[in-house]
C-alpha cells in the first residue's frame, strides 16, 4: 500500500494492530481513563487518515480498555482552549474533535465500536461516528454538554437523530442522561449488546462478517447509506463550533463546570 503504515508508526496514545483484513485501534491513555486530550484526538484523526483508502482493510474496530472506552474530552485542556489568543485562533482550536470524527466518518471500510464501561461526550461522538456499535450491557453511553451549559458540537447531531429519531435524540442529548446498553439497542444506538467483557470478541465477529462480503460492494454500499442519511448534515451543523464558543464563554457554562467540580446541583441563570 502507498503511503504511511499505521501498523508500523510509533503511536503513543493509541494500539493499532491487524488481523488479516480487519485493523484495530485502541484508546491507550488509562491513567486519564482515555480522556480525549489534543495528542490522543490527533494520533486518532491521523491513525483515520492513514486507514481511509486502504484496500486490504475490509473492517476496523475502534475500542477502549476492559473497564472503559474514554471519559470524553480532557476538560482541563478544554479550558486552555478557551483561553486561546483571540476568536479566530479559539476556533481553529476547536475544530480538532469534529475533524476528528469526520476523519472516522470517511473510511472506506466498515467501523465498528466496542465499548465496555463508560463512553462520555466527545467519545460517544466518536463512537457514533462508527459504521456500528457493540456494547457490553453494562456499558453506556453519555452526553454531559447541554447540563454543564454548553451545546452539543463535534457536529454529531445529525447522526444521533438519524440514529434515533429527533424525539429519542432530544431526550438524549438535552437531559445528559446514561443509557446502558439494552437502551442503546432499544433506541437505535447500539447494534449489539453482549454480556460485560464481550464486546471487542463480537466486534471481531461482526468483522468477520464484513470480511466475508464483496469489498466493493459493501464499500458502495456505506457510501450510497452514508450520503442519503447525511444529505442535509452540513446546513443543519455548520455553525455547531461557533455556537461552542458561545455558550463556553457563558455565566451557565462556568457555573456548570464548578458545579460539576463540587459535585452539587448548578444554578443556571440564562446569562
Amino acid at each position: 500500500m502507498a503511503g504511511p503504515d499505521p501498523f508500523e508508526h510509533e503511536w503513543r496514545l493509541i494500539r493499532v494492530s491487524r488481523r488479516n483484513a480487519v485493523a484495530e485501534v485502541a484508546l491507550a491513555r488509562p491513567e486519564a481513563r482515555n480522556a480525549l486530550s489534543v495528542e490522543l484526538i490527533e494520533e486518532l484523526t491521523e491513525v483515520a487518515r492513514m486507514l481511509r483508502l486502504r484496500t486490504d482493510v475490509h473492517a476496523v474496530i475502534l475500542t477502549g480498555t476492559d473497564s472503559f472506552f474514554s471519559a470524553g474530552a480532557d476538560l482541563r485542556e478544554r479550558t486552555k482552549r478557551l483561553d486561546a489568543d483571540g476568536l479566530l485562533e479559539a476556533r481553529r482550536l476547536v475544530m480538532g474533535g469534529p475533524d476528528m470524527c469526520k476523519a472516522w466518518d470517511e473510511i472506506e471500510a466498515v467501523t465498528i465500536a466496542a465499548i465496555e464501561g463508560f463512553c462520555i461526550g466527545g467519545a460517544a461522538a466518536l463512537a457514533v461516528s462508527c459504521d456500528f456499535r457493540v456494547m457490553a450491557r453494562s456499558a453506556s453511553l453519555r452526553l454531559p454538554e447541554v447540563p454543564l451549559g454548553m451545546n452539543m458540537s463535534w457536529r454529531v447531531l445529525p447522526r444521533i437523530v438519524s440514529l434515533m429519531g429527533p424525539a429519542k435524540a432530544k431526550r438524549f442529548v438535552m437531559f445528559g442522561e446514561a443509557l446502558d446498553g439494552p437502551a442503546c439497542l432499544d433506541q437505535g444506538l447500539a447494534d449489539e449488546v453482549v454480556e460485560d467483557g464481550g464486546a471487542l470478541a463480537a466486534a471481531r465477529a461482526w468483522a468477520e462478517r464484513v470480511v466475508a462480503l464483496p469489498p466493493v460492494s459493501v464499500r458502495m454500499t456505506k457510501e450510497a447509506i452514508n450520503a442519503i442519511a447525511g444529505a442535509t448534515a452540513w446546513s443543519s451543523i455548520y455553525m455547531d463550533r461557533d455556537q461552542y464558543l458561545l455558550t463556553s464563554r457563558s455565566d451557565d457554562y462556568r457555573e456548570g463546570i464548578l458545579a460539576f467540580r463540587e459535585k452539587r446541583k448548578p444554578r443556571f441563570t440564562g446569562r
